[in-house]
């Protein structure tokens, strides 16, 4: 949180922009047993504060923070084709949290570590400045409707927190379905100070290659639907 422009709103009575939806979900015995078998291997607490990530990891390696990794497969997807790499997922869903320890214990990964709560409490109490490589925000909820538009996740307050967690070059990459909101994406991030668009068109970037495809974009493809992909590095 900055003196700036805070995430939360300053009247108690408004609403607090979180990093996620609530969303019903049923838990499986899977991965419920999942958590219960993962969770001491893979999990991290808020109220632990902050982290040492090269002793939580036992070694110094790039670091990349995904914001909500929904049911995980892109996250599992680029931890497993990066073992040279560390990753942080945070989502607060409990089937998706069990369906990532499935796989991290399916496929015995060991860079990549769990929190299921609000990410951008995670960013503030127990990330330290300037430590990150990469943040990655991908498909968030985009709020169609205009009254709802201020609970967007992607405000001048989340630019600047990023901002303050990403290391000098440290990229933040986002990636979104709906139109509308890549544009409120990139006129945020291009009013934050302290960032450059890594797009040559000062506009997009092509899809990287280090994002996996989803089966909805998939979908959304064969539907003629676009996805939109926003580069910004920490520059100052």
């Amino acid at each position: 949180m900055t003196d700036s422009q805070p995430l939360a709103e300053q009247q108690p009575h408004r609403r607090t922009i979180k990093s996620f939806v609530m969303r019903a979900g049923r838990i499986t015995e899977g991965q419920q047993r999942a958590i219960e078998q993962g969770w001491p291997r893979f999990g991290l607490e808020l109220q632990a504060g902050m982290q040492d990530f090269d002793q939580v990891f036992g070694r110094q390696a790039p670091r990349t923070f995904e914001i909500g990794f929904g049911m995980g497969h892109s996250t599992l997807e680029m931890a497993a084709a990066a073992p040279e790499q560390d990753f942080i997922g945070v989502e607060v869903h409990k089937p998706g949290v069990g369906a990532l320890l499935n796989g991290l214990l399916s496929q015995d990964l060991s860079n990549l570590r769990i929190y299921s709560c609000d990410a951008l409490d995670v960013l503030r109490q127990c990330v330290a400045d300037a430590s990150l490589d990469r943040v990655l925000l991908f498909f968030p909820d985009p709020w169609h409707k205009a009254r709802h538009h201020k609970r967007r996740i992607v405000q001048a307050g989340f630019a600047e927190l990023v901002r303050q967690k990403l290391k000098i070059g440290g990229v933040l990459h986002m990636a979104t379905d709906w139109e509308p909101y890549a544009e409120h994406m990139l006129e945020v991030m291009q009013a934050a100070p302290g960032y450059r668009n890594l797009a040559a068109d000062g506009r997009w970037v092509e899809r990287p290659s280090e994002r996996p495809i989803t089966k909805f974009e998939r979908r959304g493809e064969r539907l003629g639907h676009g996805v939109w992909d926003l580069k910004f590095a920490r520059i100052d």
